[in-house]
């Protein structure tokens, strides 16, 4: 069957255009970063917020178009579950480095951020916590260990001076939850409270799955002090400011960054508006492109931010820059990049010292009214 030059011509150019299509799919390398956060139990809603704002950052990017060393690139979110626990922390990083991933965003709270850091360490892989704040993390010699919040000698210090000043406490009680993230933030804030010549009455210890407090709460009572510190997540603080109120106990609550989220006012009722609590990192409505990042936040995943995911999204950003920067996907070259990052992004500006700490960090103090968080104070360090 003869054919004329038009077809000829039409299947000339058909066969020319699926071998560019073919050529610029094979073209394309999918880079792999981790996402490490408790997507289950207690702090699942901290952990899946997290989550979404490095899933927000990944989705943007590809929707922009990424090249590094002439090459497009898709990324590609490797989200696990550690369940808040330090044993499995430890596995999923394993897991991570066996995927192959070129970076980190994770862990959640120190207890397993901590522990899973030598694991990245070890395969030369970058790791930048959006949220813990125990200074162990940075200061064990790593090169690859990064943070995007201020740390509990700062947190805790923060607080300490901020009840001494505004809210005029003179004795003080003190609970922590046995993690290093609770136990750190208790005793950088009770240092800090001795040296403003605050009085401890006393430091008891919990643990982080305990639900009943009324042991610990009617010693206190007893004790009579002026606000109570509580070293621990929201699945504690929010409960044990609610069984302080039903047990007639009047001292302001404190807590830090892990209790001072959204879900508290759901968590400890009408007495989230006897709770102060600080945040290691500026404030959402003083970020330069804060309302802009929390109304495309909740039109993607139809919920409100509850604490750091404008710092897990910045995390995936200054990943990408290093890469951009190294004009590479491999891990090493982004290793290497990462000291001389300078970034603005939601958070603001971003650099880093020799440990991977902020150069500048915030603390922003808040209190809940209406079930609402409400800004108190902000604190430049």
């Amino acid at each position: 069957m003869k054919m004329s030059k038009y077809t000829v011509a039409l299947i000339g150019t058909s066969l020319l255009a699926g071998l560019c299509l073919s050529s610029y799919a094979h073209s394309q390398t999918v880079i792999r970063i981790g996402s490490v956060a408790p997507l289950t139990g207690g702090m699942a809603h901290v952990g899946k917020d997290n989550e979404n704002g490095a899933r927000l950052a990944i989705e943007e990017i590809n929707a922009k178009g990424l090249a590094i060393g002439g090459q497009r690139v898709t990324l590609e979110l490797d989200a696990q579950d550690d369940a808040g626990d330090p044993r499995l922390a430890t596995q999923v990083a394993q897991k991570l480095v066996d995927d192959k991933v070129v970076a980190v965003v994770g862990h959640l709270n120190s207890g397993t951020t901590i522990p899973a850091s030598k694991i990245y360490s070890d395969a030369g892989i970058v790791q930048i916590s959006p949220s813990a704040t125990n200074p162990t993390y940075t200061q064990q010699g790593f090169k690859t260990t990064y943070r995007m919040v201020g740390t509990d000698a700062q947190q805790g210090p923060a607080l300490a001076r901020y009840s001494a000043s505004q809210l005029k406490v003179k004795t003080i009680a003190i609970v922590d939850d046995s993690t290093a993230y609770g136990q750190g933030l208790a005793d950088q804030f009770q240092k800090a409270a001795e040296d403003l010549g605050i009085k401890v009455l006393s430091h008891d210890a919990t643990n982080d799955k305990a639900v009943d407090f009324r042991a610990i709460l009617t010693k206190i009572k007893a004790e009579n002090p002026d606000a109570v510190m509580v070293g621990g997540m929201d699945p504690t603080g929010g409960p044990f400011a609610r069984q302080a109120r039903q047990l007639g106990v009047r001292a302001k609550i404190l807590g830090g960054d892990g209790m001072c989220t959204e879900k508290l006012s759901s968590l400890a009722g009408e007495a989230a508006e006897n709770v102060v609590c600080s945040e290691a990192g500026k404030a959402l409505e003083r970020m330069p492109t804060g309302a802009e990042f929390s109304t495309k936040y909740q039109k993607r995943f139809g919920e409100p931010i509850q604490i750091y995911a404008p710092f897990a999204y910045d995390a995936v950003y200054i990943v990408v820059d290093a890469m951009r920067r190294a004009d590479s996907v491999d891990p090493g070259k982004v290793l290497a990049a990462m000291p001389q990052t300078n970034f603005a992004g939601v958070t603001g500006q971003t650099t880093f010292d020799s440990h991977g700490d902020l150069t500048h960090g915030v603390i922003t103090l808040y209190t809940f009214k209406a079930g609402k968080k409400k800004m108190l104070d902000m604190v430049t360090l």
